[in-house]
């Protein structure tokens, strides 16, 4: 069996035990943390995490990530002037990128068909690598998570500590970790 196999019996067993609905947002987020090198192949076979939600009886629903950075940049009118001084994009960044990310996310978790019994997948978070934090984003949305919000995070967990891409410090975060490296897989 693939590692990738094996990640999603994890997810599989985890996401069919039954949920509680008086757990804080953050207790809502759940994620399954992979080694970078993962992330084509999971790409490719994320049809596997669906299967499994929908036999656990969860419906399923998608939010990539991977062009948020540009779908922001492009929308921008100054777009053109940041390319000539990329050093005067940082501060719009840090005050307006979060928001725009996790709008994202919200728009797909306020839609009237995700419920209670929803799971909302998120891919592509590495792409936010270098522009914002997962951290931030997560916590712009926990409010809106009515189900569950699946995070599939390119990175390491070492006892909720998570760090994308394996390049920068991590954060401590309360979401539920599925991991191959954690102690007995799933925690």
């Amino acid at each position: 069996m693939s590692r990738l196999e094996d990640l999603a019996d994890l997810y599989g067993q985890h996401i069919a035990t039954p949920w509680q609905r008086t757990v804080a947002g953050a207790q809502r987020v759940v994620m399954v943390a992979y080694d970078k090198e993962l992330e084509r192949v999971l790409r490719a076979r994320k049809a596997e995490f669906e299967t499994r939600t929908k036999a656990a009886g969860h419906d399923w629903h998608e939010v990539d990530l991977t062009t948020a950075f540009a779908s922001w940049l492009a929308a921008d009118e100054y777009r053109e002037a940041y390319f000539e001084s990329p050093d005067d994009l940082q501060l719009k960044l840090v005050g307006e990128f979060p928001e725009y990310v996790a709008d994202r996310i919200r728009a797909v978790l306020t839609l009237p068909d995700v419920t209670e019994t929803s799971v909302v997948a998120v891919f592509g978070a590495g792409s936010l690598y270098g522009f914002t934090h997962v951290s931030e984003v997560l916590k712009g949305v926990e409010p809106d998570v009515r189900g569950r919000l699946v995070v599939f995070f390119p990175g390491t967990l070492e006892q909720n500590n998570y760090r994308l891409l394996d390049a920068r410090d991590g954060w401590n975060y309360m979401a539920v970790p599925i991991s191959l490296h954690s102690a007995g897989g799933a925690a």
